[in-house]
């Protein structure tokens, strides 16, 4: 009787401790919790629309917009309007950059008339009239020259004034914000409903849309831009205003969700105080000495374990049969692992030289067969010294084809060997033909694999000055710079077909790993040179390689092909 009564004294006093020192502290860290959600919603928000107000700011520090706003009125069908739409988006393209997490960017004039658009979707509206009619009573227009505008498509706009630092207004710009992002704001909150609402109380996102016939919830207006209340259905709502959207963010949540935690701890307390008391010490005393700490020491074993580091060896000395066994088991096991892996790895690097080889074996019968053909010809003429000399670049060549073709070569091997190749070509077109090829100590640095850069020019050779008077110029500059490696090929010939480039590029996006169905690709020469190229570079650098090709905007003539990529020696 004296043991219930001390065992009733001390669940009592842990009630009482659990309540003021665990429930309390737990239901007001809920609460906060909620809140810090709420904010957390706002400010990913904050940070969208201040990375488009940021957009915008690069579209404004490019002085050629505001010359080109500032002309005439050309109509859209006319030459002079399509310069200025094609110019608006080469500015809009290089503001943006690679990555785009909008849904379109529109300039419009002083009068809400749509001059050019970024990619042109049929929903974008095409005046900016009703903004403009309206604009007068948005606090940030008139503070900063940008606004939030919602369209009567519901959708949402980042709208700014095109003006120079004078104050002058040549126009507007707006960015139509993409949907599904604020949406993804709103969601991965579990057991919650987030509502975003304007200052006019209407939605801009939810984490859950509303069904045909759904009502939004009625939200308490208050004063303060942030707290959270009960409603009248008997959940939490945790509010937060934002002082730069003026959106407001709701976190809803049910109450049994948010204090079930807090009521999980009050009833797992007493029946836990109630067990523990009576059994816990004799059984922690007897058994931790035999069971715990092997087990701790083996858990820290486990946990050092990583990629690089699978030889760990326990020191673990136990009487107990089982955890010996255990320890036996998983040193066996990370022995396995370790052989696996070692397995994988040489699988791998194996399947990548072999695929190198075999897309670099595509292009060499291609090599062979053009200088074959020009040296044929000088013998049929008996011009004997110049066959004399192209037998010897052809010579050296071949040496450079085929030794280690799965192996690597500096840049400076490879310009060596596009010299070589350029020279053999021409003695076929003499002082039509002029190239001019960069050098530099630092070029050894930069690996590649054989037959990158002579393939590009090849193609410049076959393609490139078929409608193009002579002299045919062939420019190959490289630049390297923070590590990284840039190469331009650049030539003065007819350029790519319309739709070519676009071809190109999907081609090359489309292949996995670097490997082409090359039998389905008709670009480039033999059905092969740009894709295969590009696919052998992407086998070496993978994601760290950057590839471009584009028209001179110059009179239409010639193309460029561009190559970065990092300069680490960490290939596979």
């Amino acid at each position: 009787m004296t043991f219930v009564f001390l065992l009733l004294i001390v669940l009592g006093c842990f009630l009482v401790y659990v309540n003021f020192l665990v429930i309390q502290p737990l239901k007001g860290k809920t609460e906060n919790e909620m809140q810090m959600t709420a904010a957390k919603v706002s400010d990913q928000l904050n940070i969208y629309i201040n990375n488009q107000n940021q957009l915008s700011q690069r579209i404004l520090s490019n002085k050629d917009v505001f010359s080109l706003l500032s002309g005439s009125d050309y109509s859209r069908l006319t030459i002079e309007g399509l310069t200025r739409s094609r110019k608006l988006k080469d500015i809009m393209f290089q503001a943006i950059g690679p990555s785009l997490n909008i849904d379109d960017m529109i300039i419009y004039d002083l009068n809400g008339a749509e001059i050019a658009s970024f990619i042109g979707f049929a929903g974008n509206p095409t005046s900016l009239v009703p903004f403009l009619e309206e604009s007068g009573n948005i606090t940030t227009w008139n503070g900063s020259g940008y606004a939030l505008y919602r369209q009567p498509s519901n959708r949402i706009s980042f709208v700014r004034a095109i003006m120079n630092q004078n104050g002058q207004v040549f126009g507007y710009l707006s960015i139509q914000l993409d949907q599904e992002y604020l949406k993804r704001s709103t969601s991965g909150i579990p057991d919650s409903k987030v509502y975003i609402l304007d200052p006019e109380n209407q939605l801009i996102s939810s984490s859950s849309a509303l069904q045909e016939g759904q009502e939004l919830p009625e939200f308490v207006a208050t004063k303060a831009t942030n707290g959270i209340y009960l409603d009248n259905n008997r959940n939490y709502v945790a509010y937060y205003k934002s002082a730069e959207t003026d959106w407001t963010t709701y976190v809803v949540t049910s109450k049994s969700f948010v204090l079930g935690p807090v009521n999980s701890v009050k009833y797992i307390s007493i029946l836990i105080i109630s067990s523990l008391i009576l059994f816990s010490f004799v059984y922690i005393y007897f058994s931790t000495k035999n069971l715990l700490l092997p087990i701790r020491k083996l858990r820290n074993q486990i946990l050092r374990v990583n990629y690089s580091n699978m030889n760990l060896k326990t020191d673990t000395y136990t009487n107990n049969n089982e955890l010996i066994q255990l320890n036996e088991a998983f040193q066996e096991l990370l022995e396995r692992l370790q052989e696996s892996i070692d397995r994988e790895k040489l699988a791998l690097h194996e399947e990548v030289k072999a695929r190198n080889s075999a897309l670099q074996a595509q292009i060499a019968p291609h090599f062979f067969h053009n200088v074959l053909y020009l040296i044929s010809i000088a013998s049929q003429e008996g011009k004997n010294s110049l066959v004399s000399d192209m037998c010897k670049h052809l010579s050296d060549s071949l040496r450079y084809i085929v030794s280690s073709p799965y192996q690597h070569v500096s840049l400076t091997e490879e310009l060596k060997h596009t010299k070589h190749y350029l020279s053999l070509i021409q003695q076929n077109f003499e002082d039509d033909l002029e190239w001019e090829i960069d050098e530099d100590e630092v070029f050894d640095l930069i690996q590649l694999p054989r037959l990158v850069i002579q393939p590009f020019v090849e193609n410049c050779i076959e393609h490139a000055f078929k409608c193009t008077d002579p002299p045919w110029k062939i420019q190959v500059k490289v630049k390297v710079y923070n590590g990284l490696w840039a190469i331009e090929i650049r030539d003065n010939g007819d350029g790519f077909l319309p739709g070519k480039v676009k071809e190109i590029l999907d081609n090359i996006q489309s292949s996995d790993l670097g490997v082409y169905q090359l039998q389905h690709n008709t670009s480039g020469i033999g059905n092969m040179g740009i894709v295969n190229t590009v696919n052998r570079l992407k086998l070496m650098y993978k994601n760290r390689l950057f590839f471009n090709i584009y028209n001179h905007s110059e009179e239409g003539k010639g193309a460029t092909i561009q190559l970065i990529a990092s300069m680490s020696k960490e290939f596979y």
